[in-house]
C-alpha cells in the first residue's frame, strides 16, 4: 500500500517518511478496515468449512439432486459451556460426549430443502436438532391445578404386567415414569417425536447413559441408535426426508412418504424393503388374476312342476276335443 503525499508534511519519527498528521489518520484508517475485511474474510472461510463438514457436504448433493430447490443451512454459534452446565445441573444428567462436542460446534442444527412442483416450491426435507435451551424434557412435571386423578402417559406402563411379551418389551423401551428421562431432539415436523432417553433412573442419582428412541403418533417405542453420532448420521443419510423415522417400525413410512424416498433415496430405500422382507415385496399388492376375474358359476333354476289337477284337467280337454273331431269326420 503506497503512503500519501501531502505538501504540508512533517516527518514522523520512526517512519522515515514526509506525511502529514491527517493524512497519516487517514492511511492508518484505511489499514485497519483492510485488515478488518481480511480477517472477516477468513472467518467467513473458516466458517464455511467448518459447516461443510458439519453437514458432511450434504448440501452440495441436494443442490445437483434433480427438482430440488431451496437448500437453506440456518447458521448458529457454538453453545457456551456454562449453558451446556446449567442444562446438567438442571437436570441431573450428563450430556454425552459426541453430543456436547456437536453443541459446543453449534448450539443446534437446521437443514431444509424444497422442491419444484408446477412452477411452486413445496418444502420437504427438513433436518433439525434442537438447541440447548429447547432440549425440553418430554414428561412436563404435574401443574398443581391438575385433577389428582387425572390421566398422564405414566399409565401407558400398565402393561409390562400383562404377558411375559410384554415384560420384556417393557424392559427393552423406556418408561413414562420416573425410571427414565426423556428429552425431545426432533419434533419430526408433528409425525413423532426423535428422544434422547436415560434408562433405569434413579430419584437425585446423576444419570449417565443415554440412548436415541423414536416415540412414533401412537406413544409407541422404536430404538434407533445407541450414539448421537450415529443418529446423526443417519439423518443426513437420510436427506430428512419426511417419516424417514418410520423406516425403523414394523410397519413403515406412509405410501406418499415411501414414494418421496423412491425419488429421491431409491438406493436406501430398496435396501430397507429387503431387509424387511427377503422376497422384498412385502409393500406390493398381490393380485390373482384367475381369482379377482373368475366368473361365477350360475345355479341352475329348478323348474315349476305343475299340480295334479292342472295336469287331469288338460287330459280331459284333450279328450274331448278328440271326441268331437271324431265326431265330425263321421
Amino acid at each position: 500500500m503506497s503512503l500519501p503525499v501531502c505538501v504540508a508534511s512533517s516527518k514522523l519519527i520512526g517512519y522515515g517518511v514526509d506525511i502529514c498528521r491527517g493524512c497519516f489518520k487517514d492511511f492508518a484508517h484505511n489499514c485497519d478496515k483492510t485488515i478488518w475485511k481480511m480477517e472477516e474474510t477468513k472467518e467467513s472461510v473458516s466458517f464455511k468449512g467448518v459447516a461443510e463438514r458439519l453437514t458432511i457436504g450434504i448440501t452440495r448433493i441436494l443442490e445437483n439432486m434433480p427438482g430440488v430447490v431451496d437448500v437453506r443451512f440456518v447458521e448458529r454459534e457454538p453453545a457456551e459451556k456454562r449453558s451446556l452446565l446449567s442444562w446438567e445441573q438442571k437436570n441431573t444428567c450428563i450430556l454425552p460426549e459426541d453430543l456436547r462436542d456437536f453443541y459446543l460446534t453449534t448450539d443446534g442444527f437446521t437443514l431444509t430443502w424444497g422442491v419444484k412442483l408446477d412452477n411452486e416450491c413445496v418444502s420437504l426435507g427438513c433436518m433439525m436438532i434442537n438447541s440447548v435451551a429447547r432440549l425440553c424434557p418430554l414428561l412436563q412435571p404435574v401443574s398443581l391445578f391438575s385433577l389428582p386423578n387425572a390421566p398422564s402417559l405414566a399409565d401407558l406402563d400398565w402393561e409390562e404386567n400383562s404377558t411375559e411379551s410384554g415384560k420384556r418389551h417393557a424392559s427393552a423401551a423406556p418408561h413414562f415414569d420416573s425410571r427414565c428421562r426423556i428429552f425431545e431432539l426432533d419434533s419430526c415436523g408433528g409425525n413423532g417425536k426423535v428422544c434422547l432417553v436415560y434408562k433405569n433412573c434413579t430419584s437425585g442419582v446423576v444419570a449417565q447413559q443415554s440412548e436415541i428412541w423414536f416415540l412414533d403418533r401412537s406413544l409407541c417405542w422404536h430404538f434407533l441408535t445407541a450414539t448421537f453420532t450415529s443418529y446423526y448420521r443417519l439423518m443426513i443419510t437420510h436427506l430428512g426426508l419426511p417419516e424417514w423415522q418410520y423406516a425403523f417400525t414394523p410397519y413403515g413410512p406412509s405410501p406418499q412418504a415411501k414414494q418421496w424416498a423412491s425419488l429421491y433415496q431409491p438406493l436406501i430405500f430398496s435396501s430397507e424393503l429387503s431387509l424387511a422382507d427377503p422376497a422384498g415385496d412385502s409393500y406390493l399388492n398381490k393380485l390373482d388374476p384367475t381369482k379377482g376375474f373368475k366368473g361365477k358359476t350360475k345355479v341352475p333354476v329348478p323348474k315349476k312342476k305343475q299340480s295334479a289337477q292342472c295336469s287331469s284337467g288338460s287330459t280331459g280337454k284333450s279328450q274331448g276335443s278328440t271326441g268331437r273331431h271324431i265326431g265330425v269326420k263321421r
